[in-house]
């Protein structure tokens, strides 16, 4: 399955951007928010590493990540039980350097004496709030043929209304770049521009020695975030060049783009985008394919395995387990795992998370602009 060949470790920062999403992070954490039906979002990025031949990956967590680690378990459905390297996950506390950080900095310095004893000679680095099927082999040659410090992968997108709210109320940073030639000349904080901006995915790539000894400096400094304490202000020292990507890609910047984002799915060239070419890995759960019962109507849906469906369903991203009852009207919905809509309920632009209930004939409406979320196990 897996071509262990690149010479290069990943670390993920699963609890990155958690407050774009208050809601959904109440008990799990960014990388484990549930995305396209059967996946979660840290499937994409874990996948994308795995499919490319790195097979050391940490995960550096913060908080709340029981359900990270029950998803991932010891990392079998990726490969990654290995006697040398595998998944490693960094709860807080776990070593006396430990501690629950606030910006890449801090998290990466509680693990450098991991780093030191490691003999990988690139260190790739990336969020979770992304899903996206990204070919870290190119990134890894680009950056190994321009013979840079660091490479950053950037997209070229406008910068998402979410995004910049989320800053205004000091929620996340997000990072645009100006560039010549491929050259980082300068790296933008929050920057509010207009039209297409070269707006980074925070996707890095680094020489391992070169990042345990910026990391040391920076720490003892009391720096707390690589881009803006590291990169920005050494632009002038560090070749940090840029690798474009132009492939699809879906970013969560709150709940609104979390349900479209779903949504878009429903139509098969950006599911196809997302999921051709390198396969994406999950936990796998034993269960019945999807039944459709007399009296079913199913329209433009896409629906997990474990389903059973009993009346009307449309424009719909149904996880594990969801149950429609019977007479049941189920439009523009994402409806997470073991979701039960009772029979004659009313659904339309509703977000539920799982193992909510939707009682009889109960009538929920949302809008396109603002859809209703229903938190985990709550009976409506």
């Amino acid at each position: 399955m897996v071509n262990s060949n690149a010479n290069a470790l990943g670390v993920i920062f699963p609890n990155s951007y958690d407050t774009l999403v208050p809601e959904l992070v109440g008990e799990r954490l960014m990388a484990s928010i549930p995305f396209a039906s059967r996946y979660r979002m840290v499937d994409f990025i874990l996948s994308s590493m795995v499919n490319c031949g790195i097979d050391n990956i940490s995960l550096i967590v913060r908080k709340n990540y029981h359900s990270l680690m029950d998803h991932l378990g010891s990392g079998r459905e990726w490969d990654l039980t290995r006697k040398n390297g595998g998944l490693n996950i960094v709860p807080p506390f776990a070593e006396k350097t430990v501690k629950v950080y606030n910006g890449r900095v801090e998290a990466l310095a509680s693990i450098l004496d991991f780093l030191r004893s490691q003999k990988e000679k690139y260190v790739v680095m990336a969020d979770t709030n992304i899903a996206v099927n990204f070919d870290f082999k190119a990134l890894i040659e680009a950056h190994m043929a321009s013979g840079a410090d660091v490479t950053v992968a950037y997209a070229e997108e406008e910068i998402p209304q979410a995004d910049m709210e989320a800053h205004a109320l000091n929620k996340a940073m997000y990072y645009t770049l100006d560039l010549e030639d491929g050259h980082v000349k300068k790296i933008r904080i929050n920057a509010k521009d207009a039209g297409i901006q070269n707006f980074s995915m925070n996707i890095y790539i680094m020489d391992r020695e070169l990042l345990i000894d910026q990391i040391s400096t920076a720490y003892v400094r009391g720096y707390v975030y690589f881009e803006r304490d590291i990169l920005a202000p050494n632009l002038d020292k560090l070749n940090v060049q840029a690798y474009r990507y132009d492939g699809y890609m879906a970013r969560i910047s709150d709940m609104k783009s979390y349900f479209d984002e779903n949504m878009k799915l429903l139509d098969g060239s950006n599911l196809d985008a997302l999921f051709e070419g390198n396969p994406i890995y999950t936990k796998i759960r034993d269960d019945n394919p999807t039944r459709y019962i007399d009296g079913a109507k199913v329209k433009n849906t896409m629906a997990a395995d474990g389903c059973v469906i009993e009346g009307e369903v449309e424009n719909c991203v149904l996880f594990r387990g969801v149950k429609i009852g019977k007479g049941a009207k189920v439009k523009n919905c994402v409806l997470m795992q073991d979701t039960v809509v009772e029979a004659g309920a009313k659904l339309e632009y509703i977000i539920t998370d799982k193992n909510v209930t939707i009682s009889a004939d109960k009538d929920i409406k949302g809008t396109d602009t603002f859809p209703v979320y229903v938190a985990k196990y709550q009976t409506v």
